[in-house]
This record gives structure tokens, C-alpha cells and sequence, in this order.
């Protein structure tokens, strides 16, 4: 009998992927689905970023680069840091992957070993927990819920650490939350870091350029915690271009080096005419990011005020990102007909069915209080879409 191996069977299927699929089957059927599941701008790239792509074929940008990408664009990369999180790196420094979510998991899987514990906020993005079990740690989830604005403070990351801990990640602005650390919050953690040698931070800044609240800050910043720092970040999020698939990571050279070693074997380097759309995402204007952050947070304030209408949400304001949390249990043991409420996941079935929107269950990222929307969408279909949930669930009794 054919069976797949053990690791694969340890592993789960993405939920916000399996949901966004669901909802495009049923849209395939001519079901009116407003998709709400899925983490990605609405926004097109812009303009100057695809000439650049399209100057790259032009130019033959269509060999193997370099494992660790090109060096000009590490060398823009090093330049953005700089400039905007007051970090210098060299480009020995900084490795380019396909995509962000490829650099979380070479970061796993070059400093976690069979057994190490890894400890991951909850709420969490969902794929955290599944790159530890690939490579053999043990995800530690911190419970950090709807009443303390989803962070984790310094005394529970102590009480969380072990003599096996040998990494926490951290992803500020949050998915699938929003919230955001603020430098006070990121000193008292790193305070914590510091006091524990062969502790190590993966901070998650995908989401940097859609913050609400000032500037990002980023935890690396703090005294001795650059070289305990690993910064995830890439263009997927700021520049609207999930699918040209552009991460990095900026650490310690030792870590970009072992990171080069495992990438170099398994993917190479990432697309060539995507780095050279990437490079110029970086050096030229950044008015883009801008037009698009208050896009976003034009958003985030409809579909708060929409959200807080309904009986029986509680919801946050997300400081960040684009997602609301909103806490949902209230509706748990309540029903429509034969249909009963057990949990977030029945939840968002429910309103994918009854509702026609797509939203995700909040077990999926460690919370099962909550169920998360992103509205990464028009202002007309937050509009429709929270109608739509408000009716159905109204109809709950």
C-alpha cells in the first residue's frame, strides 16, 4: 500500500487556502460569493513596477540567478532597511527568496532541530505552527486573546521559555489580527530575549507598510537584538504583487548563510524578471504604498463601524494589515433549523452557505473565540458582504 511520509502526514491543509477554494467552487457554480478568506490586495501593481518586469524580458532576464538573489536588489534591500528602519545590513546579510513564506520556512528549518521548542503567539498565522512540525520542533502556543488586544506580553513569553526554546516568531502587524507591537511592547519582549542565550526572533514585517499608527517599528532595533533577529519581509503585501512570489530575510550572515546553503538545494534563486520588478519597487517612488495604506485604512474603518452594528460581535480596531478579528462565540450553541453552531469553523461554513461570504474560522489560527474577514476588497463589497453576515446571523436562535 502506497503511503506518504510521516512528516507530510503530520502536517495540515491550509485553511485560509481550502476556504478561498471552496468559495471559488461555488462561485464556478454562479453563486454570488464575496471572498473575504483570502490575505491579498485587491490592488493591481502598479504600473512602473510592471514596466520594469517587462523591460527585464526585454533585457533577457531569463537565466538561474544567484541563489541568494540578485545583488543589486540585496544592495536596494540593505538601502530600504536603512532608510526606513534605521538597520544597516550588508547584502551578505539579506537572502531573496519566493516569497515571504519561503523565508519563514528556511528560517525554520536552518535553526530549529529535531525536539526544539519554538514559541508562537496565538492568534498566528497558520502556516507558523505547520513549518515547525516539518522540521521536527514543537510549536508552544502563547494564548494572547481578544482581551489583550491579541499581544503577548514580556511575562508570558518568560514563563514560556525552556531550557528546548530556541525561537519565537513574531509578526507585527499581525495576521490574521492586525495588531500591532508598539516600541514600549517590543522593548519589554526583547528584554526578556536578551536575558536567554541561543533565543532567537523571527519577526514577520510583511505587513509593515500597512500600519495605521505611525511608523513601523521593528523589534531588531533594540540593543543586542540585531543579531538575535531574523526580519521576514517582502513586496507581496505593500506593492500588491503576492504572485510575482519576492521575500527575504535580513540576519545574522551566519543564518543567510545556512538559509543560501538549504535554498540553493531546493528552489535556487527566486524568478529573475520578478527581482528586477522588485528592484523597482524599492528605489522608485513609494507613493504607491502610500495611496494603497489609506485605501486600506478607509477600510478598516467601514467594516469596524459595519462589524460593531451587529448584535453579538465584539470586535477591535486593528492597528495594521488588513483582517478583523472579531470575537463570535456568543453564537456558539445556537442554530438555524437543523443547523447548530459549534465552533468558528462551523461559523464561517455557515455564513459561506447562508450568506455567500467566504470568511475563515479563527481555530485555524489558535483562537477558537474568533473568526477573521480580510478586507482586502472594495468598500462596496465590505458593505454588501457585512449585510449579508448580519442577516444570517440574525437568523441564528
Amino acid at each position: 500500500m502506497t503511503q506518504l511520509s510521516n512528516r507530510l502526514q503530520r502536517l495540515a491543509p491550509s485553511a485560509t487556502l481550502a476556504m478561498s477554494q471552496k468559495s471559488a467552487e461555488m462561485k464556478a457554480q454562479g453563486i454570488d460569493v464575496i471572498n473575504m478568506s483570502i490575505g491579498e490586495p485587491d490592488f493591481n501593481t502598479p504600473e512602473h513596477i510592471k514596466a520594469a518586469a517587462k523591460l527585464a524580458i526585454d533585457e533577457n532576464y531569463s537565466r538561474y540567478s544567484p541563489v541568494p538573489g540578485y545583488p543589486d536588489l540585496r544592495q536596494a534591500i540593505a538601502r530600504k532597511l536603512e532608510r526606513e528602519n534605521h538597520l544597516r545590513y550588508q547584502p551578505s546579510e539579506i537572502l531573496v527568496s519566493n516569497g515571504a513564506k519561503q523565508s519563514v520556512c528556511n528560517t525554520v528549518m536552518a535553526l530549529v532541530n529535531p525536539g526544539d521548542e519554538v514559541i508562537i503567539p496565538a492568534p498566528y498565522w497558520v502556516s507558523y505552527p505547520q513549518m515547525v512540525l516539518l522540521a521536527g520542533g514543537k510549536p508552544v502556543f502563547v494564548e494572547a486573546g481578544f482581551e489583550q488586544n491579541f499581544k503577548m506580553t514580556p511575562a508570558q513569553l518568560e514563563a514560556a521559555i525552556t531550557p528546548s526554546t530556541r525561537l519565537i516568531i513574531l509578526c507585527s502587524p499581525s495576521n490574521p489580527t492586525g495588531s500591532v507591537y508598539n516600541k514600549v511592547e517590543l522593548a519589554g519582549l526583547a528584554e526578556v530575549i536578551r536575558r536567554h542565550e541561543n533565543l532567537f526572533v523571527l519577526a514577520d514585517e510583511i505587513y509593515e507598510h500597512i500600519n495605521y499608527v505611525g511608523r513601523h517599528e521593528s523589534i531588531a532595533q533594540f540593543d543586542g537584538m540585531k543579531e538575535r533577529s531574523i526580519i521576514v519581509n517582502g513586496v507581496s503585501k505593500a506593492y500588491a504583487m503576492t504572485g510575482w512570489r519576492i521575500g527575504y530575510i535580513a540576519a545574522p550572515e551566519w543564518i543567510v548563510k545556512g538559509c543560501n546553503k538549504l535554498q540553493g538545494q531546493y528552489t535556487s534563486g527566486p524568478c529573475s524578471v520578478s527581482q528586477m520588478a522588485a528592484l523597482a519597487a524599492y528605489v522608485e517612488s513609494q507613493q504607491c504604498v502610500e495611496d494603497m495604506r489609506q485605501a486600506f485604512q478607509r477600510r478598516r474603518d467601514l467594516i469596524v463601524k459595519l462589524a460593531r452594528e451587529i448584535p453579538g460581535l465584539e470586535v477591535n480596531v486593528p492597528e495594521g494589515a488588513f483582517y478583523l478579528f472579531p470575537k463570535c462565540s456568543s453564537f456558539y450553541g445556537k442554530r438555524n433549523g437543523e443547523r447548530v453552531i459549534g465552533n468558528s469553523t462551523d461559523l464561517a461554513l455557515y455564513l459561506l452557505e447562508e450568506a455567500h461570504v467566504a470568511t475563515v474560522g479563527g481555530d485555524a489560527f489558535g483562537d477558537a473565540q474568533c473568526f477573521r474577514m480580510s478586507y482586502a476588497t472594495s468598500d462596496e463589497n465590505i458593505t454588501e458582504a457585512m449585510l449579508r453576515i448580519k442577516n444570517a446571523l440574525a437568523k441564528l436562535q
